[in-house]
């Protein structure tokens, strides 16, 4: 009896260990691989509408890409009348019999497609397989002048109501105008920067430089004199990446654009300076890059340091392109904002774009800031040098600021502000007397992209207004200038992305969830639906199993806050097995790494769930702007930890509600600010976090850019006796803590990154074998922040990372990369 007992026991035993087994995740690199971005091009078209407007006209014309290929249409919405530009097969046939190359109409490849003035006309271009030769201003522009040969490309002109197509030459091709060219109102002079300073020329000049930009005829006549590197007129580069001599000096020879705001009747335009020569060299190695690694040097400004010069603001009249300095100074170390207005038709004379500034012939506006933007004022400044503040923003934390809008022919204008903890507009007379508040309530109104004159409604979008639907979903609304209700123009539980006429009378709407098929609907001004423009076809992507994410709400570390997240699982997932959680973050607080509505973006969360791995991305108290600005300036002063407990608590949540989340095995990782806070997250909790992957992180914030550390980590204005003003920047640092990892790190960054310096992640590297860690290290060579076309490679370094210390098993001991090898062709 006592064997038996021991017999049953261990069969009960076996049993149970089978059963483990056969619940073990393994990770399941085929089905990960099976969502490559380059793959998805081929299982997702076009998921939404980009209107091209006509002549800055109501009507428009757009291109749409399903499997059975692309179409192009034309929308007439006065008429509710939406067409095909033409027939796709008697095109294909048409461009066939001209270019000797076939085309069905399935696979009708059209190129810079463009209505003409006359609206009847459109242009494109068709590539051939036909060799023809470069022409000397192409072959002039390349390294090797040998290579003479290109692939033809055949210009054609149609008539969509004839249906007649023509070739024509390519002369008659718009060619691209010079990007240096700034022109003044009547178009009369054009204006540019070379070696620092500013010059002009006439137009005939301009017509001979559009043709050869070295023909020794063209006349210049120069403005200023003074201008020197960092501290120019225009056509100064923050960054500097050569230090080869022959180089620069060919560099400065060239003619760059210049930044000029014009006066209405072209007397006068502003421009500002500023001197950055005592701003410090930072300096990465390009160690792939050529022959010889090269240095690249470029200014960069970091947080706290000194800064020995103020930003000036000039007005130039184009009389006598006589300078004057407008007085300017309200703050230590301010920013100035020189506005231009709105690019609308009136924006343009003939084919040339004009700056203009913001305001009138008299007077223009614009905002300075304080160095810690706690502080900023909206100015009007005269022709005649003189300023007056129309409007103070001031606030214990930071501040944002948005352009005004004038109306009322400029009697008045619409100011937004978040003054009373949400972003509202407000609506001020040019003297700068508050007339009224517009909108009112807890919900951020954010762009207003249209204005009636005759109507006095303006037209917004928004979060958060709808209740009972997750607040970072926008909508799109009109209201009056003198108040009452906001009307609700794009309904739906979706995140509405729209483009608005130059008239502001129609509303193209983008709208989807990351749990629906994007679809695009065509609105009047009063929210009447005009017509459905059209639905994504997913049904390729649906065949390889791809299944939808799933939204969801949970609290914040309060208890108080709602968070709103997305969870991916994988496909083949079994409620009966239990998986590793692995966040990806992002922490802001200028946006939250959460998607919204349905998009191409599945390569660092939807693949990596694919592995084997429930991960979720969530927001955090200290986050997305779109919310109250308590909730969007939490982290203030503490840039370090302000999210991690809302990172932790919402995985116990999930792994509470869900049992087959696995809470003993947690993951994390992030790209640049979310390189960051996965690395602080397995410092501040190592006993919680086991796993992180760290991509491009700013582990030392305090050689971050100033911008960025000062506006939401905060810097302190501090005043002497003798009334000197200095600025103490102080905040947490991930290598301080680098004694409390536990777990599984793995760091990787650019070795040529100048955004976030690679210095950021090699000091934490330093940090660690200084505390006698264990951690890993990969250095990209020859990669800036993104990581450029070592992205797949980061992606499969990722997941086997995460699957050998989550799952227990990975491809780490495998010497090649099957997943990316098995996709290329074979080359010898």
């Amino acid at each position: 009896m006592k064997y038996y007992l021991l017999g049953i026991l261990a069969l009960y035993v076996t049993l149970g260990h089978t059963q483990e087994i056969e619940k073990a995740i393994k990770p399941n690199y085929q089905q990960a691989a099976k969502f490559a971005p380059h793959k998805l091009r081929s299982l997702i078209f076009s998921t939404e509408v980009t209107p091209n407007w006509i002549n800055y006209s109501d009507k428009f014309w757009y291109e749409y890409t399903t499997p059975s290929g692309k179409n192009w249409y034309l929308v007439d919405p006065s008429a509710r009348k939406k067409t095909n530009l033409f027939d796709n097969a008697e095109m294909a046939a048409k461009v066939t019999s001209i270019v000797r190359n076939p085309f069905d109409a399935q696979h009708l490849s059209l190129q810079n497609l463009r209505f003409m003035d006359n609206e009847n006309l459109i242009r494109f271009e068709v590539q051939s397989t036909k060799d023809t030769v470069k022409s000397k201003e192409e072959i002039q522009k390349q390294t090797n002048k040998r290579d003479t040969v290109k692939r033809k490309t055949f210009h054609f002109e149609y008539n969509i109501i004839s249906k007649q197509l023509k070739e024509i030459s390519d002369t008659t091709k718009e060619k691209a105008k010079p990007s240096w060219a700034s022109f003044n109102p009547d178009t009369t002079r054009v204006y540019f920067a070379k070696n620092y300073n500013l010059y002009w020329m006439d137009y005939d000049n301009y017509l001979k430089a559009s043709k050869d930009e070295k023909d020794s005829t063209i006349v210049e006549h120069q403005i200023t004199t003074d201008g020197v590197p960092y501290y120019a007129w225009g056509g100064d580069q923050y960054s500097t990446t050569t230090t080869d001599k022959k180089s620069k000096e060919e560099e400065l020879k060239k003619r760059k654009g210049v930044w000029l705001n014009w006066s209405p009747n072209g007397k006068h335009f502003a421009i500002s300076r500023k001197d950055n020569r005592e701003i410090s060299d930072l300096w990465v190695i390009n160690n792939v890059g050529g022959k010889r690694p090269t240095l690249e040097p470029y200014k960069y400004l970091m947080p706290g340091e000194k800064d020995s010069t103020e930003a000036e603001l000039y007005l130039f009249n184009t009389d006598t392109h006589q300078a004057k300095q407008i007085s300017i100074a309200a703050f230590k170390n301010q920013t100035l904002s020189l506005w231009g207005q709105e690019r609308t038709k009136a924006s343009y004379k003939g084919k040339h774009y004009i700056n203009y500034w913001l305001g009138n012939d008299q007077e223009f506006y614009m905002a300075r800031s304080s160095r810690d933007l706690k502080k900023i004022d909206v100015i009007a400044v005269n022709i005649d040098g003189s300023t007056r503040v129309l409007v103070e923003e001031r606030a214990n934390v930071y501040l944002d600021i948005k352009a005004p809008k004038l109306v009322n022919n400029g009697k008045q204008f619409i100011h937004w502000s978040q003054r009373d903890g949400w972003g509202h507009f407000y609506l001020y007379d040019i003297q700068g007397k508050l007339i009224h508040q517009i909108t009112k309530g807890d919900f951020h109104c954010d762009e207003l992209t249209a204005y009636h004159e005759s109507t006095g409604n303006l037209f917004f979008k928004a979060n958060g207004r709808e209740k009972g639907i997750d607040p970072y979903y926008t909508f799109y609304y009109s209201i009056n200038k003198n108040g009452g209700a906001a009307k609700l123009l794009t309904p739906g539980d979706f995140d509405h992305q729209v483009a608005v006429s130059e008239s502001g009378n129609y509303i193209i709407d983008n709208f989807s969830r990351v749990n629906t098929q994007p679809a695009t609907n065509l609105y009047s001004s009063s929210g009447q639906l005009i017509m459905k423009l059209e639905e994504a076809d997913l049904s390729q992507l649906f065949a390889t199993g791809y299944k939808f994410p799933e939204p969801f709400k949970v609290k914040a570390g309060d208890g108080i806050t709602d968070l709103y997240g997305v969870m991916y699982k994988p496909f083949d997932f079994d409620s009966t097995k239990t998986y590793p959680i692995i966040e990806y973050v992002y922490p802001g607080p200028q946006t939250e790494a959460v998607n919204k509505s349905f998009g191409r973006g599945m390569d660092r969360i939807d693949r990596l769930a694919q592995m084997g791995f429930i991960v979720i991305s969530v927001g955090n108290r200290g986050g997305h702007p779109s919310r109250s600005k308590w909730y969007h300036t939490y982290g203030y002063g503490n840039l370090r930890d302000y999210g991690l407990e809302d990172k932790k608590v919402v995985a116990e949540q999930l792994a509470n509600k869900y049992p087959y989340i696995d809470i003993n095995r947690v993951g994390i990782t992030g790209h640049s600010g979310g390189g960051f806070m996965s690395t602080a997250a397995m410092l501040v909790y190592p006993d919680f976090f086991k796993v992180a992957v760290s991509g491009a992180g700013n582990h030392e914030n305090n050689i971050y850019n100033r911008w960025w550390s000062e506006r939401h980590h905060g810097v302190k204005e501090e005043v002497s006796a003798k009334g000197d003003t200095s600025f103490n920047y102080q905040i947490e640092k991930n290598t301080e803590l680098a004694k409390n990892l536990k777990g599984k790190l793995l760091i990787v960054t650019g070795d040529i990154d100048n955004n976030v310096h690679p210095a950021n992640s090699i000091r934490m590297v330093d940090a660690l074998i200084k505390a006698n860690k264990r951690f890993d290290f990969v250095l990209l060579p020859g990669q800036r922040h993104a990581f450029g076309d070592m992205t797949e490679y980061f992606f499969w370094k990722m997941a086997d990372y995460f699957s050998e210390h989550l799952l227990g098993s990975s491809n780490m001991n495998e010497v090649d990369m099957t997943e990316i090898n098995k996709d290329r062709p074979l080359r010898r």
